[in-house]
């Protein structure tokens, strides 16, 4: 027998034992009017060992998280959402049953209090128990106190259990929280609507990815969950919804990394009348704003890295990057066989139909990216890899558009938007024949979109931002499975749960 095995049949022995004295094990009748937090924060008016004023009784309820017993009294420690506290329970106040049945419950039971306040002699607030309810009887036992819960895929896969032993790992899911609210309240204050767009899309667009596909039996076709929002968010433009947002759940069909998950949050926002540098004024306004929201200062350490997320923030061309980060001669960069012959040196495997614009992408994830550590944006992305962005008027070789970096990841995206459907469908085209026979990746030419596109789309620009990544910066969480509630993994038992493999796009 296992000692899981044997630890739960000893609980439900001892559950058994308590429902044969009477004790009900999972009641329904217990109302707890006090939260713990509420309480502390009367710990300042109550002298050392004085009761509160008898009129006052609190009642509260939540999970025992250590017990001591002792001959006629017991003292343990209850915690609900909003902290814990020290309960006394003694023999002569709850009577000689409730306390013998109450020496049998166990660490990990949730139950329900009502009693007076005092301080012990160490000064610690505590409550008198005058009632005890027990509300659900835990079967299994909590990982032990000091220690929690050490084995980090099974923080992932209990995180039920996580939570419950945790104290950094609740703060860090309430910032979590705490972020997306923030920012709702950021763009509801500067005009933009919050709306919601299809999950299952006929046509999985918005970005180069692998779907995951489903069949809607009713209609007889075939449908797939979104990989982005985008072109429905666009739509809405059309129709005249001058600023919307969305923070919306994506789905892709790839690998699992520390910094990929196949479900994963993305807040996307579009405004007309607007271009890729508006957003990245918005942008650098917004995350200094929440990060001195949620952590008091603009300088933070991620990883061991010091970040300043101050306003001004830096501002290179991808051509710049590749040349004073990456090293990469001007010359090199000018003469296409020369780069390809670079892009071969590195180990860098391309497509047959890729052209200069995939070669300098590959360099700068090769040779940049992860040099980015303070925030930067970096613009003027090949037209070739940017098959919804706007052309630059100067230079129609590359797009209106950037990419935020920090920490050596990439966290944003956006550009001024392409709004000509002519174009439109030109390079929604030219995507399909260099995919070839892969119907995995957005095959289909979205014809409505182009429709929507032909009544006329005011000039615009949009922007994508990882939630999820974003939470890791503020949180300093190494992976975005200690950010997402529920991560995917494996099956249980299954081998590989690590990092499976990175994905071909970001996410």
């Amino acid at each position: 027998m296992s000692k899981d095995t044997q630890f739960l049949k000893q609980r439900r022995e001892k559950a058994e034992a308590l429902a044969d004295l009477g004790v009900k094990l999972y009641s329904n009748s217990f109302n707890p009017k006090n939260l713990v937090k509420d309480i502390l924060s009367k710990d300042e008016k109550l002298s050392l060992e004085a009761e509160d004023d008898t009129r006052f009784t609190y009642s509260i309820a939540g999970r025992i998280l250590s017990m001591r017993k002792f001959g006629k009294a017991a003292f343990c420690h209850l915690a609900d959402s909003s902290g814990q506290i020290q309960v006394y329970v003694k023999k002569e106040t709850v009577g000689e049953e409730i306390f013998t049945t109450f020496k049998k419950w166990d660490i990990g039971d949730i139950v329900g209090i009502e009693g007076k306040l005092f301080k012990t002699k160490t000064g610690e607030l505590s409550i008198a128990a005058e009632k005890l309810v027990m509300i659900s009887k835990s079967l299994r036992p909590l990982p032990e106190k000091w220690h929690g819960l050490t084995d980090v895929e099974t923080r992932y896969r209990q995180r039920y259990v996580d939570l419950i032993v945790s104290p950094e790992a609740r703060a860090r899911f309430r910032k979590r929280v705490e972020i997306i609210r923030l920012t709702r309240d950021f763009l509801n204050a500067r005009g933009f609507l919050e709306v919601e767009t299809p999950m299952m899309q006929p046509v999985p667009g918005g970005a180069t990815a692998k779907p995951f596909k489903t069949h809607h039996n009713a209609l007889d076709m075939d449908l797939y969950l979104r990989i982005a929002p985008e072109l429905y968010l666009k739509r809405l433009l059309v129709g005249g919804f001058d600023k919307v947002f969305e923070i919306n759940r994506n789905f892709r069909n790839e690998g699992l990394s520390t910094r990929h998950n196949p479900e994963f949050t993305m807040l996307e926002f579009y405004q007309a009348y607007a271009t890729y540098t508006d957003l990245m004024d918005l942008t650098e306004e917004l995350i200094s704003w929440l990060c001195q929201e949620v952590n008091g200062t603009m300088e933070i350490e991620y990883q061991g890295a010091q970040v300043n997320l101050a306003p001004p923030w830096n501002r290179l061309t991808r051509h710049e990057a590749l040349i004073d980060i990456g090293k990469i001669p001007a010359e090199t960069l000018a003469d296409e066989g020369a780069l390809f012959s670079l892009v071969h040196e590195k180990g860098i495997t391309l497509e047959k139909t890729a052209g200069a614009g995939k070669a300098k992408t590959e360099l700068f994830e090769l040779l940049v990216e992860h040099k980015l550590i303070d925030p930067t944006f970096i613009t003027s992305y090949p037209t070739e890899v940017s098959p919804l962005a706007r052309k630059n008027e100067k230079n129609p070789e590359v797009t209106d558009r950037f990419e935020l970096f920090i920490t050596g990841r990439e966290l944003a995206n956006a550009f001024s938007e392409l709004n000509d459907p002519t174009d439109q469908r030109l390079r929604f085209e030219k995507q399909i024949n260099e995919r070839g026979d892969d119907d995995e990746i957005h095959p289909v030419l979205d014809e409505d979109y182009i429709r929507a596109l032909e009544y006329g789309m005011p000039s615009a620009a949009g922007e994508g931002i990882g939630i999820d990544r974003l939470v890791m910066l503020l949180t300093d969480s190494p992976s975005i499975r200690d950010v997402i509630f529920f991560p995917h993994l494996k099956p249980e038992g299954a081998s590989g749960n690590k990092d499976i493999k990175k994905p071909s796009t970001s996410s």
